[in-house]
């Protein structure tokens, strides 16, 4: 992994490490000049300081996290009509963390035959994360599967916005 990758890792994983209600700085390293985003206050010799609201997030980061996530670990939902209550939760529980998915509704017998592939059954809802699977609304599981992948664990108040808005 390239330096600026590295820098762009730690940004991202520095901004999802932050409670929500904490006030962030936001300093330039004054040897390496890598931008530093952090809830401990600055070294007295970093540059370009400036207190950050929680809800001011830098655009890129939580965004660079969620991309990375996407990319390695696709996630696909199984649902079906007969499902109803706990699809819906599984929808929920992904939306509100903000995690991209393709919902698969089982409409046809090679829908079916595609997930008793994957779970040896054709039960819905059932999650696919990456390589991992689920079968069921298991809300703990779905959660663990999701942070395995690397997924941020919520949507920060600065991004709910931005997410309504792509829908």
């Amino acid at each position: 992994m390239g330096w600026a990758r590295f820098g762009g890792v730690v940004l991202a994983g520095a901004v999802m490490a932050m409670p929500l209600w904490a006030d962030a700085y936001r300093w330039q390293d004054p040897v390496s000049g890598k931008v530093i985003l952090s809830d401990q206050p600055p070294p007295r010799a970093a540059r370009n300081v400036a207190k950050v609201e929680s809800g001011d997030v830098p655009e890129d980061a939580r965004s660079f996290t969620l991309r990375i996530a996407a990319k390695r670990h696709p996630v696909v939902l199984y649902t079906g009509a007969e499902c109803i209550t706990e699809c819906q939760m599984a929808r929920d529980l992904l939306k509100k963390r903000g995690v991209p998915f393709t919902e698969k509704p089982m409409q046809s017998q090679e829908d079916l035959n595609e997930l008793r592939n994957l779970a040896g059954d054709a039960f819905v809802p059932s999650l696919k994360v990456g390589k991992e699977f689920c079968r069921g609304f298991i809300a703990a599981t779905y959660q663990t599967l999701l942070d395995k992948a690397g997924y941020p664990s919520a949507v920060l108040p600065g991004e709910r916005k931005a997410l309504e808005e792509k829908k």
